[in-house]
């Protein structure tokens, strides 16, 4: 939780009021103008008066307003190390992500994304938490903080996946703790015991070749030339939280990113957005129009979506809305045994193998 704590008033900041309440306490005893009883001396008693107020009403306004952008840069650092900005490129993939909270004037929500590059490969995460605005942000956090670790130390996608479940379960024992403090355990009748999270695990290793975990959340669309799909169709596991993750956590392989693919990964604020009729935002519609054409670039793709899903809604967002596009720009020449298929590929699409050393990126 981060506590914003008030400053006590300084004697500097005192010293105005203090003033304007001498001035106003002098004219009434001091001055003989002020004991008389004629229209025109208490027409100048009120002048005095409502100046002595509009100038501590004008006082009070500027310190509310030093201590407004004094929360406003403390709450944006806290935010920006929560949901950091990440890299354009890494490990050779061009990456471009950003956020809109449903939250007025805050920067983060209850999405959360993240990208990493490891020994094992380039990993991302892309997760939607239950509600939306500041409230999720303690559960994105610690979602995020696991993930940052477990990229690093757990070899397999899996382990990842299963250090996210436990860092949720700690977080949601002590939120319930801390609010309950007479409870031992979380009461299963309390709303934390409802809280879960959607999470997408994406690896991607230094030959190209994708592998996914997916609990809950909406697959990605791969972008493949003026071809806009699915990622899979497969059914994803439950969110985590509510329910306990299989024994064995094995990584699915999705075929490869070839050069000049790229991935969009989305939260499903995205494409339940509606617009004044009800209709709902369709997102595969959006991406076609802007492929067909040209390729585009990561940045272009999420410029683009958030312009018109702020059009489509009229600006008015009801949930938090988190969008990373990452593409492959690596060489032709960097892959190897071209046009081979892999298994999984989509019917009627040449999915090459490759070797070399490049990777993926983040936002």
């Amino acid at each position: 939780m981060i506590r914003i704590k008030a400053r006590a008033p300084t004697a500097r900041g005192a010293v105005l009021p203090t003033v304007w309440g001498a001035v106003a306490v002098a004219y009434k005893f001091g001055c003989p103008l002020a004991q008389q009883n004629g229209l025109g001396a208490r027409i100048v008693t009120s002048a005095v008066f409502f100046a002595v107020g509009t100038g501590l009403i004008a006082h009070v306004r500027r310190a509310l307003l030093r201590e407004l952008r004094q929360v406003r840069r403390v709450a944006r650092a806290a935010q920006s190390v929560v949901l950091r900005p990440l890299p354009p490129r890494l490990d050779g993939l061009n990456i471009a992500a950003a956020q809109l909270s449903a939250d007025r004037g805050a920067s983060v929500g209850g999405d959360l994304y993240e990208a990493i590059a490891t020994e094992h490969g380039v990993r991302v995460v892309m997760g939607d938490v239950r509600g939306h605005g500041l409230a999720a942000l303690g559960t994105v956090a610690a979602v995020l903080g696991s993930f940052r670790e477990a990229a690093h130390d757990e070899p397999e996608l899996g382990g990842v996946l299963g250090r996210l479940d436990r860092a949720l379960a700690r977080h949601l024992r002590e939120r319930a703790r801390a609010e309950h403090p007479a409870k031992g355990g979380q009461d299963p009748d309390h709303p934390v015991a409802e809280e879960f999270v959607t999470v997408l695990l994406l690896e991607i290793d230094r030959d190209g070749r994708l592998r996914v975990l997916n609990c809950g959340h909406p697959w990605p669309y791969l972008l493949s030339g003026p071809r806009v799909e699915p990622l899979t169709r497969v059914d994803p596991l439950p969110p985590l939280g509510p329910f306990p993750l299989p024994a064995e956590l094995e990584a699915e392989s999705r075929g490869h990113l070839v050069p000049g693919e790229s991935l969009v990964l989305f939260t499903d604020g995205v494409e339940d957005a509606r617009d004044s009729r009800g209709r709902f935002f369709s997102l595969p519609d959006t991406l076609s129009d802007l492929v067909r054409a040209h390729t585009v670039s990561p940045q272009t793709v999420l410029r683009n979506v958030f312009t018109a899903l702020l059009h489509h809604t009229s600006g008015r967002l009801t949930d938090d809305m988190a969008l990373l596009v990452l593409r492959s720009d690596r060489t032709r020449g960097e892959r190897s045994c071209p046009g081979v298929r892999h298994p999984s590929s989509r019917p009627g699409q040449a999915t090459a193998f490759r070797g070399g050393a490049g990777g993926l990126a983040g936002t």
